[in-house]
């Protein structure tokens, strides 16, 4: 059986791609969990940091671990219909043809919370997001450890969030004791959120499963659609991702229009910072001979780029960028999703 491999004399990143290597890392994980512990875990969307989401003091690590502000909720993952209907007072129709159009996968779902469900993950407020992950290990941790998993991305507060174990090691890997190796998120953003707790259905953050397919998913049902979501008022959030800033790299990013290569020139002048710091991000109009220090062509196409984008970030700060260059994007449905996680990862 292979070694885990260690970063420093406490962490362990626990591999997965065996079957053998993967019941380990499940055992190990759970053990953790049910301690009241941390654990670093492999998802669909990105990776989450999670604890037991019933204990109200395992999940006050979460907070202190990310520097989370306390004011932001986090979701509940769950790996069954049985496991998401205990966490929840109410079940709705709409919940349930949302299941079974989009789970296990990228979607959760705001219902009023059960008792069992600690005030901490719902920053006070009275819903809580619920999303069956279709990531296997997380199906098997969670049944494994006997209860749901509050799990936010496993990053620091405001900080790009990780799609693989290294990301995870070299943000947090100082305030855990076990990162699970899962290999590269699939999916690459996070998880749509759709409250269901209102008189009309509404999504609170956009994600990869976009507002023709909940439509289509919830025939005759009212929905209040809008592209990009903003603070809940005076209420508590109801979702994680509706900070203005958020997803955020160590460089400046920005979001330029350009039909040529001179064109974006000119822009990058006005900048005033050295070509070499300077890291673009395209998918259609890639320029030529402009000195940057990285050019990076993501393909044209809205999963592709959601799958990439949080890499390519983690990428250009490693490599020193003072400024990332980011193409703008499509203006189409399947494009919302990453448009707000560009917009929010701008934001000064």
């Amino acid at each position: 059986m292979d070694s885990p491999r260690s970063s420093s004399s406490q962490l362990i990143v626990l591999q997965t791609h065996t079957p053998t290597l993967f019941k380990a890392a499940v055992t190990q994980a759970a053990v953790l969990l049910r301690a009241g512990e941390l654990v670093a875990l492999p998802t669909e969307t990105v990776y989450g940091l999670a604890a037991n989401a019933l204990s109200s003091e395992a999940v006050s690590k979460i907070f202190q671990a990310k520097g989370r502000p306390e004011t932001n909720p986090i979701i509940v993952h769950v790996n069954g219909l049985d496991m998401a209907k205990a966490c929840v007072t109410v079940w709705p129709e709409s919940a349930t043809l949302l299941a079974r159009a989009f789970w296990p996968g990228p979607l959760t779902l705001v219902l009023p919370k059960a008792n069992c469900i600690p005030n901490n993950v719902t920053a006070g407020g009275k819903t809580v997001g619920i999303r069956w992950p279709s990531h296997p290990f997380m199906h098997e941790v969670i049944g494994e450890a006997g209860f749901p998993l509050a799990a936010p991305s496993a990053n620091r507060s405001n900080e790009i969030s990780p799609t693989n174990a290294e990301h995870v090691r070299k943000s947090l890997g100082d305030k855990l004791l076990i990162i699970v190796d899962g290999g590269q998120s699939q999916v690459g953003i996070e998880s749509t959120v759709v409250d269901l707790s209102g008189p009309r259905l509404r999504v609170l953050r956009p994600g990869i499963i976009h507002a023709a397919a909940l439509q289509a998913a919830t025939p005759g049902m009212e929905w209040e659609m809008g592209r990009g979501a903003g603070a809940d008022s005076t209420e508590p959030l109801r979702s994680p991702g509706r900070l203005l800033r958020h997803y955020s790299p160590k460089a400046r990013l920005v979001i330029l229009n350009w039909k040529n290569s001179h064109e974006l020139s000119l822009q990058l002048n006005s900048t005033g910072i050295n070509r070499q710091k300077i890291h673009l991000i395209v998918y259609s109009h890639v320029p030529g001979g402009l000195n940057c220090g990285r050019v990076s062509v993501i393909p044209h196409d809205a999963e592709a780029f959601a799958r990439a984008i949080y890499a390519e970030l983690h990428q250009c700060d490693e490599e020193g960028a003072e400024l990332i260059v980011v193409e703008a994007l499509p203006d189409s449905d399947e494009w919302v999703a990453i448009g707000d996680r560009l917009i929010r990862a701008s934001a000064r």
